[in-house]
């Protein structure tokens, strides 16, 4: 019997220990690592000749696909965001896509408030002074009774509001699927459009998925629908914002601040114009990052994998054929 050949693309599964490397191991698997994310170009290059891709956030547009079959018998997202796969491509070719949902909602609220915090306390600016041996020590801003906006409340989103109640802020939120048991439990405010969550906010926070309805979403004019001085936080996707419109409402002050840790393109280009913008804490799509985290996603998304390849149901897949 000849070895199932599985490519990897993922750097998250590749450098961090755990359990998922086990479950590759032994003679059946044939493993070849490369470190992505990859464009379309460089994913094209390696694709054709694998019966199973584990990959992060490259680019499976419909050439990438076409080019699979047919031997690719799943492609296993590690993760839960599945924008760089054209699904309804990846459907018509009859290829499984499984994704990994409920396994990083905890990383990434707790890193949606690492960003408020280091914005609204200025922590980045304080500890390069200090540093730079000097003591200046400027003014910031409390949580408490500011009311953080939510676009998005689904697993991350109600994670991120369950620590804003504790900072003891006023919670509201939009999404289209709305749990109300949840936002009574916890007090939060429904407002009846994503525009009133801005209008309402000290702080928004972005938990949406990315599609090509919102592509851009935040934009010069829903930008002038928020409160001057404003804090706007983004952990879900780059291309939800219009880079150049946010900063340069950061270059005027009308948003006080913007965290993110996401940018499209990623990884960034040095023209990206909010590594010059006043205020921005950027991180390198790290939200997921922790070793708690990276395990759980690992062994799910391996777990997905060879569920499919041995004519098994995946625990989540993303189309249904």
């Amino acid at each position: 019997m000849s070895q199932i050949r599985i490519l990897i693309t993922t750097t998250s599964f590749q450098d961090t220990p755990g359990k998922h490397h086990d479950l590759l191991m032994g003679d059946a698997y044939d493993v070849e690592r490369v470190r992505g994310p990859l464009p379309e170009s460089a994913i094209l290059a390696l694709v054709g000749d694998y019966d199973a891709i584990l990959c992060g956030d490259d680019a499976f547009t419909r050439p990438v696909l076409q080019k699979c079959v047919p031997r690719l018998k799943v492609l296993s997202k590690y993760g839960i965001g599945v924008d760089k796969v054209d699904l309804q491509a990846a459907t018509e070719l009859r290829i499984p896509v499984t994704f990994c949902p409920g396994v990083n909602h905890v990383t990434v609220a707790e890193h949606t408030f690492g960003l408020l915090l280091a914005l609204t306390r200025q922590i980045p600016q304080h500890d390069a002074i200090v540093k730079r041996g000097e003591w200046h020590r400027g003014v910031g801003r409390e949580l408490a009774e500011k009311t953080l906006g939510l676009l998005g409340l689904g697993r991350i989103g109600r994670e991120v509001a369950k620590r804003a109640v504790a900072f003891d802020m006023r919670v509201c939120a939009y999404d289209v699927i709305w749990d109300d048991a949840f936002a009574q439990q916890w007090g939060i405010i429904r407002q009846p459009t994503a525009e009133e969550v801005l209008r309402h906010a000290d702080v928004v926070s972005l938990h949406m998925n990315l599609s090509d309805d919102n592509r851009a979403y935040i934009n010069v004019a829903r930008l002038a629908l928020m409160k001057p001085g404003a804090y706007l936080v983004n952990c879900a996707r780059g291309g939800l914002i219009d880079e150049g419109d946010v900063a340069a409402a950061l270059q005027r002050g009308q948003l006080a601040g913007y965290g993110a840790d996401v940018v499209e393109p990623e990884p960034v280009v040095p023209t990206n114009p909010l590594l010059t913008a006043p205020n921005v804490v950027l991180t390198p799509h790290v939200g997921s990052r922790t070793y708690e985290s990276v395990e759980r996603q690992a062994v799910m998304a391996a777990e997905n994998m060879l569920r499919v390849l041995h004519g098994q149901t995946p625990h989540a897949q993303a189309n249904t054929l």
